[in-house]
């Protein structure tokens, strides 16, 4: 019996790629055909520019913290004792006011916490949290 030395001199392995892209088309095909394309209902409006909101005076309260643990409300500082008083006389100016909370980076996050729990003992209801430089 003899054997070849040499089964076949190169045989390349291919890999037919034709059920493969069958099978892409008809995915494609299937999504096309199950996707919706329905356009959102609703009424097309202009907004008028308000000139008395440019000239209102800002409701927001402004408290910021350092990374010292100071506090700030209105530019002068506030001990943390007396901002419950300090929001609530301003509410009593300004009632439906929100307060802005503008901490540093670095300030513990334990200072901001107790800041705006005492905001929340005070009544308001809006809070914001914001970082600065």
């Amino acid at each position: 019996m003899a054997f070849k030395k040499y089964a076949a001199e190169h045989e390349e392995a291919k890999v037919d790629m034709t059920p493969m892209l069958d099978i892409i088309f008809i995915m494609l095909i299937f999504f096309i055909v199950t996707t919706s394309f329905v356009k959102p209902m609703g009424i097309d409006y202009n907004k008028p520019e308000s000139s008395a909101r440019s000239s209102a005076k800002s409701d927001n309260i402004l408290i910021s913290v350092n990374k010292a643990g100071i506090i700030k409300m209105e530019n002068r500082q506030v001990d943390i004792e007396r901002l419950t008083a300090n929001i609530e006389r301003k509410l009593a100016e300004t009632p439906g006011a929100a307060v802005l909370i503008q901490a540093e980076g670095e300030t513990l996050h334990g200072v901001v916490v107790k800041v705006m729990d005492e905001v929340k003992t005070a009544g308001v209801k809006k809070i914001s949290v914001t970082q600065s430089d």
